[in-house]
């Protein structure tokens, strides 16, 4: 049979649109438009627009309505196009269309909507970032427990030099730092509120823009009121800056991947966190590794999703930035809340196989660079000079399969009047030094460098750094339940002042 296509809404539209939006707005998106509905209500009654009476009775019934319904419970039934109608068809049968219709003066689903959705983005966003200074802690305790734990650091996947976990973890904290602040960032345009915009261009009623923004919590209004419909870079903003963190922990999972690897075998992974094989009894598979490479890149692709989704779209009110691509992009929150206690949990509990670590660093002759620097300051040679006499010594090294721990000096000492015509005045005792992975370490005392002091200022900085941040996100904390608190008591006052509440 022929769909009616006389009445709205048309069936199949109802199914494939209208029923999933409604969906989403009943699971996301009810708190923020009630909260809009009292706070707007609000500025209405103080600015003289309705009467204190008037919103009184509105607020009230408002109140009802949101203790006698289950949200959840809601199924779309065509009989109003979407949350916001169903709200004010709730209100129109209890106080009739003169006075219900009253709230909607000077304000359009336009303005709410994107009010509503920067609510739900701040939201996320600062749970995200609650949660991303927590790894940052526990990165930072664990860099303070190993900032003698000695590890290999590659260079183009190679064992280039050794470090330590400190030192290692410390760049990685640098990088979630830099990641808290494209985050933070991000949050600014969120901050704007949106409400007063109307459908593009304000009202001609005097409405109070800021009032509204400060009862919801936002800290300015955003002053444009084309751009508060029209420009989505609070959306774009949001999940690019997401994206790139994700990206950043992908990167890091990576070398833990390669670490837990059997040939490499650099960081030991407790049984909590290995998976045994159905059929292999030998096999350990630290598989929480590839679920956070996984996680990351998901995430990332719904960040993706939403930014390629504002793509080539125009510079006005549509609806590819709306419900439907809101909610896709709450997948993205979603799998970094997952990514980042897990990485949490993976890296607190992960310990560097310190016998594996020194195997490999007397095989792949890493701490060679520092004989050259050595011999550069005891033999008073230039570094290219010292440069080839250590080439000319890993070579025999490694291509007796020995190791600079156990090569006799006269290797060394060949290999330097090779190049320079004369013996070293260096010492076998003083050469010994210069090839451990610990004196390696102790004499890189530069500012980011692993040495003892040096890494123990940088964990001083990073943890002083989170502190601060720490810090304004509580105080931002403040500011958001003050304004929760201006709004319950706003709406309380003109409840009992228009005789509906004792």
């Amino acid at each position: 049979m022929p769909e009616d296509i006389n009445t709205f809404p048309a069936p199949t539209y109802k199914d494939t649109v209208l029923a999933p939006l409604f969906d989403v707005a009943k699971s996301h998106f009810w708190d923020d438009l009630m909260r809009i509905n009292r706070a707007h209500g609000i500025m209405l009654a103080e600015q003289g627009i309705c009467t204190r009476e008037e919103i009184g009775a509105i607020l009230a019934e408002l109140d009802k309505i949101e203790a006698e319904t289950d949200p959840g419970g809601l199924t779309y039934t065509g009989a109003f196009e979407d949350v916001f109608f169903y709200v004010e068809q709730e209100l129109v049968g209890r106080l009739g269309v003169d006075l219900a219709g009253k709230l909607h003066t000077g304000r359009s689903r336009n303005d709410m909507d994107h009010t509503i959705f920067k609510l739900q983005l701040k939201q996320r966003l600062d749970g995200l970032l609650t949660r991303l200074s927590a790894l940052i802690e526990t990165l930072l305790r664990v860099a303070e427990e190993n900032r003698e734990t000695i590890i290999v650091a590659y260079t183009h996947g190679q064992p280039a030099q050794p470090s330590t976990l400190g030192h290692y973890l410390g760049a990685f904290v640098e990088v979630l730092l830099r990641d808290f602040d494209r985050l933070a960032a991000a949050e600014g345009p969120l901050d704007r509120c949106s409400m007063g915009a109307a459908a593009i261009t304000t009202t001609g009623f005097d409405i109070d823009r800021a009032r509204v923004a400060e009862l919801l919590g936002f800290g300015a209004v955003q002053e444009n009121s084309y751009g508060c419909i029209a420009a989505c870079d609070y959306i774009t903003g949001t999940y690019s800056a997401l994206k790139v963190m994700l990206i950043n922990i992908g990167r890091f999972v990576q070398d833990l991947n390669q670490w837990t690897g059997f040939e490499v075998g650099h960081l030991h992974v407790p049984d909590a966190y290995v998976q045994i094989s159905s059929i292999m009894p030998q096999k350990r598979n630290p598989v929480p590794v590839e679920h956070m490479r996984l996680i990351a890149s998901l995430g990332a692709g719904h960040c993706d999703t939403i930014v390629n989704a504002m793509r080539n779209t125009p510079f006005t009110d549509m609806n590819d930035s709306e419900g439907e691509v809101q909610s896709n992009g709450y997948q993205a929150f979603e799998a970094a809340d997952r990514l980042l206690r897990l990485l949490a949990g993976f890296i607190s509990a992960a310990r560097v196989a310190e016998d594996k670590v020194r195997a490999h660093i007397d095989a792949a002759c890493i701490t060679i660079t520092e004989l050259a620097d050595t011999l550069v300051r005891s033999e008073s040679i230039s570094f290219r000079q010292a440069h080839e006499v250590a080439a000319i010594l890993s070579k025999r090294v490694t291509s007796d399969g020995a190791s600079l721990a156990t090569v006799d000096f006269t290797a060394f000492a060949d290999a330097f009047a090779e190049v320079m015509g004369r013996q070293p005045t260096l010492t076998d005792a003083d050469f010994r030094r210069a090839v451990t992975p610990e004196y390696f370490i102790e004499v890189r005392e530069r500012l980011g460098g692993p040495g003892p002091k040096a890494l123990a200022a940088s964990l001083g900085r990073y943890s002083d750094q989170l502190a601060a941040r720490t810090a304004a996100r509580a105080t931002a904390a403040t500011q958001q339940t003050k304004s929760a608190a201006l709004l319950r008591s706003a709406t309380h006052d003109l409840v009992r002042a228009a005789g509906n509440q004792d």
